[in-house]
């Protein structure tokens, strides 16, 4: 019906070839002398979505998943994943080979300490590990009696013959009208941030924190324009940017040459190693700079120092610009979805969409913009219990007809030059039930309670989240994931260091921008989730005695009033909601034709009690 552009819905591969590959793999850890080996879901870099090169984990067990582990021992094989991805796991491993496992509670290390036994030797690729997991996993081979080994040569790519070539995306200039910042000033404020920390020098392992600096986007990895780089910035002198010259025009080159050295990767360790010896103190990200750094910088004489990179703060926090281009970026994004969500409203019931027509639709109507440079993330488009797996990716094989009495959970995002998008919508096909209004109108609530809050400045995400699942909680339910996200200024769609969780320490402070997403998720049944992105901004309260903010929703789509119980609204929910819904009226309307205008006056119509 659509033609898509940017997703695959092809199947991962199964069966008999990952069979295969996990016997070629454990021929190669005997000929290494290894009794097993750690594959993490990773890149050096940590990144969430990686290049097709770096997908180690997904090639050997099937599983296709953001985030995850694996230990492969001779005889077992363990598979750790969090509370996102536990139905998913089961249905792309195959559990004869494999045990599932959580990756949060008890930690995979434990397993480590129970499987291994006294003179294995467990093997790590150093490069694909931060240096507090190998501490971690040395700690469990400590107490099992085994050996951790750290090895020269990944031995899942001695065993994939056919593993793609590294990318080399070409790189541009992310100009000032977009960013706000030149590189000199970012850089001035990165070196104040250098003498607070009394380093020497830092090392941006984080690719991300290398575009936001330099002012530069790429096209390595899917769905985030980033250009895979390292840089060293030293407390006197030039910095130097290591990333591949075959990614550069000669402009981008010299642009970039105006404020830094440009050296090819492999560069990076000798420069290292040469300010090492000096003794130096080298910063260091902990969550994203490989062990390999640390083992580098300390074997030559210089003192690695772990903590977090001070540029996911300054990235974090918008400037003026970067909110106007992210406002300017939602208003073009909500044409988009009014259009996409009458057209479901006006197709769906007929039974003759499916979840894959859900996706191009959607892609479609934002490629109509045409200003859309990507999707921000594989869009989630799940019908009936496919609703219910949290991080669900529809395959043609998985694909489902969308039917009345089903709700349609929709999260997608779209990139833009301007700013970056992320929206979810749960749609009720045909009559929802009453147990479906219920969960519905109890997540809205936590939704609600998060768009209203007012919090004063130093408050984190962490004390935020139960406003979220308290709605939740009183009926016995919850949701096992966090409850927002930051966001990038056309860069990552999940950005650090901020985020509303129960995991969330950061403050929150003013242009930072985050997703509000509680959801409801029962399984084999349906899933709900209602997502805004929010903006941290200033609010005035008569007689305060500290800063106090709150958000501002950047999101502007309508909330399926078919779905709402408003018997369960406070009358204070009930007028936000409606304000809401006028504002998305009066800021959509103009730029819709007249049959999607009088759907979306219906869509955004005022509730009564």
């Amino acid at each position: 019906m659509f033609e898509s552009h940017f997703q695959s819905f092809e199947e991962p591969e199964s069966g008999v070839a990952l069979t295969a590959r996990l016997s070629a793999f454990r021929e190669e850890l005997l000929r290494r002398k290894l009794t097993g080996f750690a594959i993490p879901r990773a890149d050096q870099q940590q990144n969430e979505y990686v290049p097709p090169s770096e997908e180690r984990l997904a090639w050997l067990s099937g599983f296709t998943g953001s985030a995850g582990l694996a230990y492969v021992l001779i005889d077992q094989a363990a598979l750790f994943v969090d509370g996102r991805y536990t139905l998913q796991a089961a249905k792309q491993v195959d559990g004869n080979a494999w045990r599932i496992e959580s990756l949060v509670e008890p930690p995979p290390e434990r397993w480590l300490e129970t499987h291994l036994k006294a003179g294995d030797r467990l093997g790590f690729d150093p490069w694909l590990h931060t240096s507090s997991a190998v501490e971690r996993m040395q700690a469990a081979c400590a107490k099992a009696g085994a050996e951790l080994v750290a090895v020269d040569g990944n031995p899942v790519d001695a065993v994939w013959s056919e593993r793609p070539a590294p990318p080399l995306g070409p790189v541009s200039i992310h100009g000032v009208e977009f960013s706000g910042e030149s590189e000199a000033s970012k850089l001035g404020r990165i070196n104040d941030e250098l003498a607070r920390l009394k380093a020497d020098a830092l090392v941006l392992s984080d690719s991300h924190a290398v575009a936001w600096t330099f002012n530069i986007r790429g096209a390595d990895v899917s769905h985030t324009p980033l250009p895979l780089s390292y840089a060293l910035l030293p407390k006197d002198g030039r910095p130097t940017i290591f990333i591949d010259g075959r990614k550069l025009s000669n402009s981008v080159r010299d642009h970039l040459e105006q404020t830094a050295e440009v050296a090819e990767p492999a560069a990076l360790a000798p420069m290292l190693r040469e300010l090492a010896k000096t003794g130096a103190t080298i910063a260091l990200d902990s969550a994203t700079a490989a062990d390999a750094l640390t083992r580098l910088i300390r074997d030559a004489g210089g003192k690695p120092l772990r903590g977090a990179d001070p540029v996911a703060l300054l990235k974090a926090v918008k400037n003026s610009a970067e909110v106007d281009g992210t406002r300017a970026a939602h208003r073009r994004d909500a044409v988009a979805l009014a259009r996409f969500l009458a057209f479901i409203d006006a197709e769906a019931p007929n039974g003759t969409l499916t979840e894959i027509d859900a996706v191009e639709a959607l892609e479609t109507f934002r490629r109509d913009t045409s200003a859309l440079k990507d999707v921000s993330f594989p869009t989630i488009s799940g019908t009936g219990p496919n609703g219910a797996i949290v991080h669900y990716r529809v395959t043609r094989k998985s694909n489902r007809r969308i039917q009345p009495g089903d709700l349609l959970l929709i999260d997608s995002g779209a990139q833009y030059q301007d700013g970056t998008t992320d929206v979810t919508r749960t749609i009720a096909v045909g009559t929802p039930s009453a147990e479906m209004r219920d969960r519905f109108t109890r997540v809205l609530r936590g939704h609600l309670a998060i768009a209203r809050a007012v919090f004063p400045d130093g408050t984190t995400g962490a004390q935020l989240d139960t406003l979220a699942r308290q709605f939740l909680w009183q009926a016995g339910i919850d949701f096992e994931h966090g409850t927002g996200h930051g966001v990038g200024s056309y860069l990552s769609v999940h950005e650090g260091p901020a985020r509303i969780s129960k995991l969330g320490t950061t403050p929150l402070k003013r242009g930072m921008i985050l997703s509000n997403e509680p959801g409801y998720y029962k399984t084999d049944g349906f899933g709900i989730r209602i997502e805004n992105l929010e903006l941290v901004v200033e609010k005035q309260i008569g007689g305060a005695e500290k800063p106090m903010n709150g958000f501002e929703a950047l999101t502007l789509a309508p909330i399926d009033r078919r779905l709402i119980d408003v018997a369960m609204l406070s009358a204070e929910e009930l007028e936000w909601l409606n304000a809401y819904h006028a504002r998305v009226r009066e800021t959509v309307r103009p730029h819709l034709d007249g049959p999607i205008q009088l759907w979306l006056d219906a869509a955004t119509a005022p509730l009564e009690a």
